[in-house]
This record gives C-alpha cells, structure tokens and sequence, in this order.
C-alpha cells in the first residue's frame, strides 16, 4: 500500500462540487486499489483500500455486474480523473455525500457496461499526521515562499521609490500624467489586502474562520498586487523626461 500513499501525496487537490456543498477532494488509484482524501475545511476523511474490498463492496452495491477489481478501479478512475482536472466538466456521474457519525460516505452513481453502477467511498476521519502531511506542511511552505516574495518585492519598491525621487529631484518630469503614482505605504497596502483577501473568502464560500486559510490567500493575494505594482513602478522609473 506504500504506492498508494506515496502516489496520493503527489496528487494535487481539485474541488468537487456537490449539490449540497463543495469539497476538496485528491485521489490515486492504481490496480492493486486506491486513496482517497476528501475535505470540508473544517475536516478531512480518508479511505484507502485494496482489491479485496474492492471485490467485496462491489458484490455487495451492483449484484447485476460482473467484473474483477482492476475493471471496477479502471472505471472509478475514468469518473475521478476529468472531474479533478476540470471543476467545469460535467462528467458522467452523479456524486452525492452523506455523514454518519465522525465518517463521511461519498456516493457516486453512473453506468458500466450499459447497466447502472453504484460506488460509497467510506471515509473515516484522517490522522493528525496524514493532515499534517497533505494540508499543512504543503500550505505552509507555500506561505513562507509567498512571505518572502511579499518582502522581495517591498524591498524593491521602497527602492524604486528612491529612484524615482532622485529623477524628480534633479528635474525630470512625466510625459504622461496617468503613469504617475504615489510613494510605496507599506502597512496601508498589507491591511487592504487582509480585507480584501477577506472578502474574497467570503465570497467563495470559504470559512473565514480558518486563520491560516485566510493568512495564506490574503499572502498570495498581496504578492500578486505588489507584483503588478512593483511593475507599474519599473515602468515609471525608465520613462523620465527633463
């Protein structure tokens, strides 16, 4: 089962949506089984089997289908994958979810041969270290490489705001007035962005709760401003005239 886990991480993590809610979802599945992690934001679930339960659940879900596990897993995999890829493509199946107790059910509905096939993933509460392991350390290594671009990109501002001023102050002007802009204010830009960054979380339905989500999306977010910034800011530093 060592492939599973170690293909699995490699995985990126894709939003399944539902009728009911949205999820994150990342899976991998081979011949010999599958792994599964699923997530609300609030929890992650996890199931991973191999072709034993396979064979098992599957007698026991589509009593009118015949087939080996690699059959049932190669078809699992072809509703899976282009619903991971692309959150706009329709697919082919229906996908439902259910909770019982900690556990978490994740029904799918579609066709195999013609006839109607049923498949429950049973997802029971991921380990702290499985947590740590797919959500935590990636997001945080991610923030610490967002943190140090927000503080590349400030220190280049504040720089090119420095050189701007020495062309000011020995006479050049603009040639366009829209290009001009105003001194570089750290701390101002930061909270915009904190509220901003917010906003959209709130917007797309995100927890706003989650304290890292939010720090990590309002990160990014500033990164992507400072950058447009920082560009603006080359582009008026090389058009001075006198």
């Amino acid at each position: 089962m060592e492939e599973l886990e170690q293909g699995l991480l490699m995985q990126p993590w894709a939003w399944l949506q539902l009728a009911e809610n949205s999820l994150l979802v990342k899976a991998y599945i081979t011949r010999q089984g599958y792994a599964l992690l699923v997530s609300d934001l609030q929890q992650v679930w996890h199931e991973q089997v191999d072709t034993s339960v396979i064979s098992q659940r599957a007698k026991e879900l589509n009593k009118r289908l015949t087939a080996p596990p690699e059959a049932f897993l190669c078809h699992l995999d072809d509703l899976l994958r282009p619903l991971l890829k692309d959150a706009s493509c329709p697919g082919t199946a229906t996908f439902s979810c259910d909770r019982v107790a900690e556990a978490l059910i994740l029904r799918v509905r579609s066709e195999l041969s013609g006839l109607p096939f049923y498949w429950n993933f049973h997802c029971i509460l991921a380990s702290p270290s499985l947590v740590s392991q797919h959500l935590i350390r990636p997001l945080m290594g991610m923030s610490l490489a967002l943190q140090c671009q927000v503080r590349d990109l400030t220190t280049l501002l504040h720089m090119k705001d420095l050189e701007i001023q020495d062309y000011q102050e020995s006479g050049a002007t603009l040639s366009r007035d829209r290009l001009k802009t105003e001194p570089f204010e750290e701390n101002s830009f930061l909270e915009r962005f904190m509220v901003e960054g917010g906003l959209f979380l709130s917007s797309a339905c995100i927890p706003i709760q989650l304290g890292f989500s939010a720090f990590f999306f309002c990160i990014f977010y500033a990164a992507r401003g400072l950058f447009s910034w920082f560009s603006l800011g080359l582009l008026v530093g090389k058009r001075p005239s006198r």
